[in-house]
């Protein structure tokens, strides 16, 4: 005999989504976001922010600079899960919180050693806004309402403006154009494309056993649009591949539907971290991320201001 029927679990599924209904999210766009990445989306988020970093190695002058550190190549892994680390702090403690900001000085330290353009940074900080709203309209269990969406937007202009990223766009709308223009001009396919592109990949088929690897490799690849494929270098998957994902992921969809709503966040337990044993104990916040600078060309390091 079944513990509820349907509708009971239906019902309950609509438990978080009440939560954010109450909530506002001009004020309480943390809440919010957190709620939608650690109880309701914790699995899609982490896929679609793995996209959108993916993504940002199609633009050349950013995959220039990750290949020229060499990291992708030399530590791929600690790379992806130092990412994740930070930004789960964040999102699980908020950006204000003495968790958060240690996360942010990591973040800035590693980012400010480096010339980097606001173009570039802002381009990146886009990604983490529409990859997940992108990535839940073909995925997603159910759709994000105007609210998350609304908080994810607040969420991360208040990360960007903590980053001294400049020029934010005022509204979900116009930062869509910007990102869309920015792909328009700036994407296009270079050496340094697919060495990160390749190296990143790697990162990804290491996750399944070996002979699980091709597969994961052409199901990778079937989730990256034409111009990502274009930009990489990377031949397409069989014809066949990519809409078998994305009726495996729809049918995981509509599994979830039927699921109670989840009561521990993901935030804070995040089982595929590699790097980190015991994980999400026995690590010390401030020393995530690179400790110190790459033996890189000069061209590359930021040049000291007066504000410095």
């Amino acid at each position: 005999m079944p513990l509820a029927p349907p509708a009971a679990l239906r019902r309950d599924r609509t438990r978080w989504l009440r939560r954010i209904a109450e909530l506002d999210p001009e004020t309480d766009y943390h809440t919010i976001y957190r709620i939608s990445v650690g109880y309701e989306f914790p699995w899609d988020y982490n896929r679609a922010l793995e996209l959108a970093l993916y993504r940002t190695y199609c633009v050349p002058s950013i995959s220039a600079l990750l290949d020229a550190t060499g990291e992708f190549s030399r530590c791929g892994q600690k790379r992806y899960d130092d990412t994740s680390i930070l930004m789960n702090e964040m999102t699980e403690h908020g950006v204000d919180s003495e968790r958060g900001r240690q996360s942010l000085r990591n973040i800035n330290r590693m980012h400010n050693r480096y010339d980097i353009s606001n173009g570039d940074m802002l381009y990146v900080l886009s990604t983490f806004v529409f990859e997940p709203i992108d990535w839940i309209a073909q995925y997603g269990w159910r759709d994000l309402t105007e609210a998350e969406r609304r908080a994810g937007y607040l969420y991360y202009r208040e990360v960007g403006k903590r980053m001294n990223i400049r020029d934010i766009p005022a509204d979900l709308d116009s930062f869509r154009e910007f990102k869309d223009a920015y792909e328009r001009e700036h994407f296009r396919y270079t050496d340094t494309n697919a060495r990160v592109g390749q190296a990143t990949l790697d990162v990804f088929r290491a996750w399944f056993p070996a002979p699980l690897r091709p597969a994961a490799d052409a199901g990778v690849r079937a989730l990256l649009d034409e111009s990502m494929l274009e930009a990489f270098g990377f031949a397409r998957p069989p014809r066949w591949v990519r809409p078998m994902v994305r009726a495996l992921l729809r049918m995981r969809a509509g599994i979830l539907t039927q699921m109670p709503p989840r009561r521990t966040s993901r935030l804070s337990d995040d089982r595929g971290n590699r790097t980190y044993p015991g994980y999400p104990h026995g690590y010390a916040l401030e020393s995530i991320g690179a400790a110190e600078p790459v033996d890189i060309d000069e061209k590359w390091l930021r040049k000291p201001t007066r504000a410095d």
